[in-house]
């Protein structure tokens, strides 16, 4: 795999001055669930010949880490539905030398048990795991998918010794009762959990304010059972909070208390749009370029193609709006997006 050489490497940065050091990678749009908050009922899943090639990501993520971006997350969709993910990540250790700190991958760990190993030997440094439920028969109605598989998941990656995250989504009256539990079970495991507040990238559009189980309810219902503090936050998008000054939480919370002020990520997605923040209205397709970059043997039109890739992406990224508010009143009345969660990957 070539790499891009950048014409002038550079920190990528916005308008609002946050530079870019996170890249999300989707791999694919399928998943073998169906969560609510992120798939649509009725998914049209893209053509495999649309997906850009694991050689055409590699690439970008060449040509991006030359210009700043130090962490690299997989997505999906379910990303371990992708063959040749686990070589990718093997791949992408290249970059190291490049300026790349860190390569995670987000996943709903139902198929940890058969990749966990493998994803230990190919360089992997962490995983963030989406878990909504403890309780089988609500995690069965909230994905369509059964709890044994992901809790078996998420053994086998303690017992290759791969640092992870639990990620919750919490939603009013379908797992809001799961605060403490979910809490309680993964201070008992000594697991890093995050609850993150239910934002309007669900797949039919049916979102609304009302489902949305706030940073303050969660702390209302933590402090019935702990004395809380809170704690400085880094430039991470969750809030910390100590609980009984043993075990801290985590709360993403995008709707009551957006973080979007610090956002230094963008993300790519399986047919190779780029979109500069999770609720931008309109990508950047960048699959043509890509593509010939992988093919294209002419150093000429080769200079030409990463030039105009240099001068897409920065003015693109340039434009990032303020964040999800901005963004939201601006679009208010505009037509629902097509893209959901489920191709951009959280």
């Amino acid at each position: 795999m070539n790499g891009i050489v950048s014409l002038n490497p550079s920190i990528f940065q916005d308008q609002y001055g946050r530079n870019k050091r996170k890249l999300r990678i989707s791999v694919t749009d399928r998943c073998n669930f169906k969560c609510m908050y992120c798939m649509p009922e009725h998914p049209e899943w893209m053509k495999k010949q649309d997906l850009l090639s694991f050689e055409a990501l590699y690439q970008f993520c060449d040509f991006m880490v030359q210009n700043g971006i130090e962490k690299i997350r997989i997505t999906g969709g379910e990303p371990l539905m992708r063959l040749g993910v686990v070589h990718f990540i093997r791949d992408l250790q290249k970059l190291r030398v490049k300026g790349l700190k860190r390569i995670s991958i987000t996943t709903n760990a139902h198929y940890l048990k058969k990749y966990a190993h493998e994803l230990k030997l190919a360089g992997l440094d962490d995983l963030n795991i989406s878990l909504d439920s403890l309780d089988p028969e609500q995690f069965l109605f909230l994905t369509k998918k059964k709890l044994k598989p992901v809790l078996d998941g998420i053994a086998a990656v303690q017992d290759v010794g791969l640092p992870f995250k639990i990620n919750t989504v919490l939603m009013k009256g379908k797992n809001d009762d799961q605060i403490l539990p979910m809490v309680n079970w993964a201070k008992q495991h000594k697991i890093p959990l995050r609850f993150i507040e239910f934002m309007p990238l669900d797949g039919d559009q049916h979102w609304t304010q009302a489902d949305v189980v706030t940073e303050q309810d969660i702390l209302n219902t933590l402090s019935s059972q702990f004395q809380i503090q809170e704690l400085q936050q880094e430039h991470e998008p969750a809030r910390l909070y100590r609980l009984d000054d043993e075990y801290d939480v985590g709360i993403i919370s995008t709707i009551s208390h957006s973080f979007c002020g610090e956002c230094d990520r963008i993300r790519l997605t399986a047919q190779g749009e780029l979109y500069n923040c999770l609720f931008a209205r309109q990508g950047l397709m960048l699959k043509p370029l890509l593509d010939q970059l992988v093919t294209e043997k002419d150093e000429v039109i080769r200079q030409v193609a990463n030039q105009a890739l240099y001068q897409q992406t920065s003015t693109y990224i340039w434009h990032k709006a303020k964040g999800f508010h901005s963004l939201n009143q601006q679009t208010q009345n505009q037509q629902p997006r097509k893209i959901s969660m489920h191709m951009l990957g959280g």
